[in-house]
């Protein structure tokens, strides 16, 4: 039970303190005590906050440690069984610097989130650098709530950590519908196969002209496998399997496994033809740094007259391709590795049927590839 105690303040006015103390095996685990200038109030309190603690596990989480977000991000880095991506990793990195991560978890309400991802959206950074010349798309603020959120996940059924995921959800919510958060957008730009046509020139003449890397053979394989860069670059001759038309594609992207997410993906043709040109000297197909890649790319576009074409639009292109040959959702999905066949059904709208890339000039064959050499 508590108690409520009367004293006579310097001014002549009374003050009533209402205190609780709780005992366990003769020991006070828990004391608290509120004063208020009327008995009744006193009272109101003390019957109120009597009641809180008697619900169960109310103590125990009154008396939790004091546990911040950064020591969550923390122990949910040290935590991670399997190698986190390097983006997720920069972003909770980015986070652990912010003011909110300061704040204790119980603390943490979704006004705070918000807060965060505003300031996210205006351009905040760790060292206050030229803030107002660096804002964030929406995307890219969603991208660092959806990691904070896997933080949020599984701190307090883990570790017991006060972090309200339902707040968190809230905060989501409200970010989005302010705009200060959205999806991605969909990007559907295809080439051309006159502007494919400029972008090959112009590698095939640097190589006549002594550039080592054949950057033609490995815009037509991704072009043709749908494969991404960074995949491209990683693809090994032990993992090629041509009688069964197949590659074992390493560290497939994936939202939840960045790390031994290995498949089996089925080689087109065409993708086949280039990999029958590509000299065996080490145990990589494509023994090239990505970044490299991507960089003359974006470079030969505009000097070719090419405006808005990524390196990554190749992929779509190729899913598109197939499609457009009558394959259905799983069979493109053998190619494309996609385990999720929602995001393939963006291309069901398809209309042009056939084969736009038939009789074209640069079209790798397996039975004539001496053209291309």
């Amino acid at each position: 039970m508590g108690t409520i105690v009367e004293r006579k303040r310097k001014d002549g006015s009374r003050a009533y303190t209402a205190q609780i103390r709780i005992k366990r095996a003769g020991a006070i685990v828990h004391s608290e005590a509120q004063t208020f200038d009327r008995r009744p109030a006193a009272s109101a309190w003390l019957k109120k906050r009597e009641t809180e603690l008697a619900v169960p596990g109310a103590l125990d989480e009154v008396n939790a440690p004091d546990v911040t977000l950064g020591d969550a991000i923390d122990e949910y880095c040290k935590g991670m069984l399997k190698v986190m991506g390097k983006t997720k990793a920069q972003c909770l990195e980015t986070i652990r610097k912010h003011p909110l991560a300061g704040k204790n978890c119980r603390d943490i309400a979704s006004a705070d989130i918000a807060g965060f991802a505003k300031d996210l959206l205006d351009g905040w950074t760790p060292d206050g650098d030229a803030v107002e010349n660096r804002p964030r798309k929406p995307q890219t603020v969603g991208n660092y709530l959806s990691h904070l959120g896997s933080v949020f996940a599984v701190a307090r059924p883990m570790w017991g950590f006060k972090l309200d995921q339902q707040a968190f959800k809230d905060a989501t919510t409200v970010s989005s519908r302010m705009g200060v958060t959205s999806r991605s957008d969909t990007r559907d730009r295809r080439p051309t196969l006159e502007e494919l046509d400029k972008i090959l020139s112009h590698f095939v003449e640097r190589n006549e002209r002594g550039n080592p890397m054949p950057m033609d053979k490995i815009i037509l394989f991704a072009l043709f496998s749908t494969r991404r860069l960074e995949e491209i670059t990683r693809l090994q001759w032990n993992d090629y399997d041509p009688k069964n038309a197949r590659i074992l594609v390493r560290d497939m992207k994936h939202p939840g496994q960045k790390i031994g997410n290995n498949v089996w993906c089925t080689l087109p043709d065409p993708a086949m033809a280039v990999i029958d040109l590509m000299p065996r000297d080490g145990d990589l197909i494509f023994p090239f740094n990505h970044r490299t890649i991507s960089t003359n790319f974006t470079r030969a576009c505009p000097v070719v007259g090419v405006e808005d074409l990524h390196f990554h639009d190749l992929r779509h292109e190729g899913v598109s391709r197939l499609f457009e040959l009558g394959w259905d959702i799983p069979h493109v999905a053998t190619v494309s590795g996609h385990r999720s066949w929602v995001s393939l059904k963006r291309y069901t709208h398809i209309r042009q049927m056939g084969d736009k890339y038939e009789g074209w000039q640069w079209l790798p064959s397996r039975g004539n590839v001496a053209r291309f050499g």
